[in-house]
């Protein structure tokens, strides 16, 4: 048989949930002018910078009626400025063709930006600075107005979402930290913030949604990767943990064994106890234990009350129960 000492640790009771990865900045452009797609200037999968070039639609039929708006301004101007001092000046004419030829060419003026800008809007750049992930309009094709042509997402940081049973609806706060691990990534867990509790609860799973935000150091990270989701709802201090197979039930609740000395022999003694929070193979004992006492850990299912014990582990250690 095993057994270890008994002493007080800290304890961390935590919720742990189901998430899914997304992109805290994931942008889908859409075409602000009408025109034929003439050519992508960034490959996919491309990191790109905030306000980059990334495609450009065919735009000769602006190009001219660009060229025809400027020369009408042109115009417009120099004729209001011909009736401005005629009028303001000299008082020759009427006050109305002064106002006609100012009204013209401030029409002319709008509609040549009108045109600098739907030309511009022919080259479609990038929203952030992030990755170009996906085309939605190929080379030659036409993209309407409001028509999506590309995505692109920003994985430096990424948000996981998860739904939170309702019973935990006092224990998790906005600001709380978190713990994310993921089975593509043995061993490694990423620290970050609750930004997010739902305000409701989902009739349908009865949970509520919250969202972390962590950091991706090497975009090692995916959206639409499955997350686990750890949030510490309480930390217990001074608490006595023990292997959660130990602890057996019966017909009045739950018990332990443990070695206790008698006439100069260790005999085995079972003990009722309260149990609390669990996490893994660990159990927080409420009540019924105290510290130094000594836990049989292998072979309890071999004794009875006042059994003879005789313990093989050649130095009694403390039961490993360290918070994580």
């Amino acid at each position: 048989m095993e057994a270890h000492r008994l002493l007080l640790q800290s304890f961390d009771d935590y919720i742990q949930v189901t998430g899914e990865v997304k992109a805290l900045n994931d942008i889908t452009v859409a075409a602000e002018e009408s025109g034929v797609v003439q050519e992508y200037l960034v490959e996919k999968g491309a990191h790109v910078e905030k306000g980059q070039s990334l495609a450009r639609l065919k735009s000769d039929i602006l190009k001219l009626q660009l060229v025809e708006a400027q020369a009408n301004a042109d115009l417009a101007k120099e004729q209001y400025e011909r009736q401005k001092t005629v009028w303001l000046k000299n008082k020759i004419g009427s006050e109305l063709v002064y106002l006609g030829a100012k009204t013209a060419s401030t029409a002319a003026q709008a509609r040549l930006a009108t045109l600098k800008t739907r030309l511009a809007n022919t080259v479609i750049r990038a929203p952030l600075s992030g990755i170009f992930e996906e085309k939605y309009v190929a080379v030659g094709e036409l993209a309407a107005l409001g028509t999506p042509i590309l995505r692109v997402l920003d994985i430096d940081q990424l948000i996981v979402n998860g739904g939170v049973p309702e019973r935990y609806a006092l224990a998790i706060t906005t600001g709380d930290s978190a713990t994310i691990t993921m089975d593509v990534f043995p061993g490694q867990n990423f620290i970050g913030e609750i930004s997010y509790v739902g305000g409701s609860v989902n009739p349908g799973n009865r949970t509520f949604q919250v969202e972390i935000i962590i950091n991706n150091p090497g975009r090692i990270i995916k959206p639409s990767m499955i997350a686990n989701i750890r949030m510490v709802r309480e930390r217990l201090e001074d608490v006595i943990i023990v292997p959660r197979q130990v602890v057996q039930r019966t017909q009045n609740g739950y018990q332990v064994y443990l070695a206790k000395e008698s006439d100069g022999r260790l005999v085995a003694v079972a003990r009722a106890v309260e149990i609390g929070p669990a996490r893994r193979n660990e159990i927080v004992i409420k009540s019924g234990l105290l510290p130094g006492e000594l836990l049989i850990t292998l072979g309890y299912q071999q004794v009875d009350e006042g059994s003879p014990v005789r313990i093989l582990n050649t130095a009694i250690t403390m039961v490993d129960g360290a918070a994580d």
